[in-house]
């Protein structure tokens, strides 16, 4: 049941891509805000009072529907209403924002689950979940304003025409993207088998370890964000790519604590190019299909990494190692893709 979980959360968030940013291009960034959001809530309202296990699966269907639907909106809506030189930046905050509340309410949900139990914790906090979300319905409904972009070219759009749409180096960088995420995918399970089991630590240690990651990553978001605003997108992106090989091979060569921390700030180092990525695709995207564009690049990229994690259990039983270096060796051939993307017009 867990694995089937897994693999339609995999699936979903490939599916939604689209859906989603083709909706937003046709009734706008508002009305589909409103919609993902009450999705998600019925969803959070299906986990908590799911009878059995088969429920969880509905709900899911109804909680990927703002997790990966609304995601294209997320890109449209910075698209227009930001100037091309100042959409890292806002990526950048996004991204703080969307992370440091997973940072203040994992103990809290954990200390609610060893307060009550797992069963009735995670019922509560699903609760939670539906009176959070239906606050924000309200909050979009009163506050959340927009201005329509002009020209919209919806009526012809299919996935088809709006890939054939998206400029050369858009798909360079789609194609080098895949193979990045692909690597990252064949290592990403067994990182924590690796530390644990191979490399000696324990649980906790590694715990600390992820959080280490984590608070790299938010740290240079910003930073991030910035320098590919001032100085230009190609090389911070290059570097966050350099950070997804690097990050593998860091841990299977760690032969001490302090070198396994050292890993785990370059784990951190990897997000550094995200908001420079992000904003890449939007300033490449089509002005009037902004959101189906995004739309269509996740759903491609998300699809062609669901395999990957399949191909790394396979490698992890030869020996525990293999996934980690393929991982670096697969990211490395995605880094030269993308270096040899052509530059786009006007860019710096």
């Amino acid at each position: 049941a867990i694995g089937l979980f897994g693999s339609l959360k995999d699936l979903l968030d490939s599916a939604y891509q689209y859906p989603g940013g083709r909706l937003t291009d046709r009734i706008g960034h508002r009305r589909t805000l409103l919609i993902f959001t009450a999705i998600a809530a019925a969803g959070y309202a299906i986990y908590a009072l799911a009878p059995s296990w088969t429920f969880v699966m509905v709900g899911l269907l109804a909680v990927m529907a703002w997790k990966a639907g609304a995601f294209p909106m997320t890109f449209a809506v910075v698209g227009a209403s930001l100037p091309q030189g100042r959409r890292a930046t806002a990526f950048a905050v996004q991204s703080v924002l969307v992370r440091v509340p997973r940072v203040v309410s994992a103990p809290l949900g954990g200390l609610l689950i060893a307060s009550v139990g797992i069963l009735g914790g995670v019922r509560a906090l699903c609760a939670v979940s539906v009176v959070l979300a239906l606050g924000m319905l309200i909050i979009q409904g009163r506050y959340f304003k927009e201005q329509p972009p002009p020209g919209r070219t919806l009526d012809a759009a299919s996935f088809r025409s709006t890939f054939r749409r998206m400029p050369a180096p858009l798909r360079y960088l789609l194609a080098a993207d895949s193979i990045v995420r692909i690597g990252e995918g064949i290592a990403t399970s067994f990182i924590v088998l690796f530390v644990t089991q191979v490399s000696g630590a324990s649980l906790a240690e590694y715990g600390v370890l992820y959080a280490i990651q984590q608070a790299v990553s938010i740290a240079f978001y910003l930073p991030g964000g910035r320098i590919a605003d001032v100085s230009g997108r190609r090389g911070v992106v290059a570097a966050t790519f350099l950070f997804f090989a690097a990050f593998p091979i860091a841990v299977r060569l760690a032969s001490s604590r302090a070198g396994l921390i050292g890993a785990f700030v370059i784990g951190g180092l990897k997000e550094i190019g995200e908001p420079a990525r992000k904003s890449l695709i939007v300033d490449l995207a089509p002005e009037d299909q902004r959101a189906s564009t995004v739309g269509v690049y996740y759903a491609i990229r998300n699809a062609l990494v669901v395999p990957s994690g399949l191909l790394g259990g396979l490698l992890w039983q030869q020996a525990p190692h293999l996934p980690l270096e393929a991982a670096m060796v697969v990211s490395l051939a995605g880094l030269i893709a993308f270096m040899l993307m052509p530059a786009p017009p006007g860019a710096h």
